[in-house]
């Protein structure tokens, strides 16, 4: 199957003034972000990255464009924001005051947004696109492609979070920065996990390589661990 980099958009307005910026309009890089997203384009330049998909929201189009300037994005509701519904536009600061922010940092599972949706229906729908882009991608492009979908921190979250096998409750362990990538491989074994919340290495080691030993099946992993 093939493989997927998960970017997190570069830094937005509202990050850098401490909002949740939800689904509300007009949320676009600040002048950090755009700095951001082009690092992660020099550092995925030579990677031969066969499709991108993007959240609809401004702030992920524009991270997509930046670090893959020769592909449009092509854009998936199931990789949007989380709808967080009343919370859209609050400081974070007040947000941590209010009962509700306990569950969703304890128990995720049960969280549900005033007028906005469920951390477990924002979790299947991003693993269904997640899924169903890379089967698209494989079948388009064979199982050595490389695809990029760029999304938002608590979406990129929950795609890892199954790809480990870890309960919606768990997702909050990981770490999922600005302008991060993050990279899964599906396999008919199960999803691979190569990398989580990167932002400083290169990244030519993923260009496919000839499989030395044909005797190993696809997505076993090497006993003694591989050598590249």
């Amino acid at each position: 199957m093939s493989t997927v980099l998960l970017v997190r958009h570069g830094r937005s307005t509202a990050n850098a003034e401490g909002i949740l910026a939800g689904r509300l309009p007009g949320m676009s890089l600040d002048d950090t972000g755009i700095e951001q997203a082009r690092r992660v384009a020099t550092q995925v330049a030579e990677l031969p990255i066969a499709r991108v998909v993007a959240s609809p929201m401004e702030r992920c189009q524009q991270t997509a464009r930046l670090v893959a300037p020769d592909l449009e994005p092509t854009p998936e509701t199931g990789l949007t924001e989380c709808d967080y519904g009343t919370w859209s536009g609050a400081k974070l600061t007040d947000l941590a005051t209010q009962e509700l922010w306990k569950t969703v940092q304890q128990n995720p599972s049960a969280a549900r947004f005033p007028e906005g949706e469920s951390l477990r229906e924002m979790h299947a729908r991003a693993v269904d696109a997640a899924r169903t882009w890379d089967a698209r991608v494989t079948d388009e492009h064979g199982a050595d492609a490389l695809w990029m979908a760029v999304s938002h921190g608590d979406v990129i979250k929950a795609i890892i979070a199954d790809a480990l096998g870890l309960h919606l409750d768990l997702f909050q362990r990981l770490v999922v920065d600005p302008a991060s990538v993050s990279i899964i491989r599906y396999t008919p074994q199960g999803p691979q996990v190569l990398g989580v919340n990167i932002t400083g290495r290169e990244f030519t080691s993923l260009i496919p390589k000839p499989v030395k030993d044909a005797e190993i099946p696809e997505g076993h992993a090497v006993v003694g661990g591989r050598d590249a």
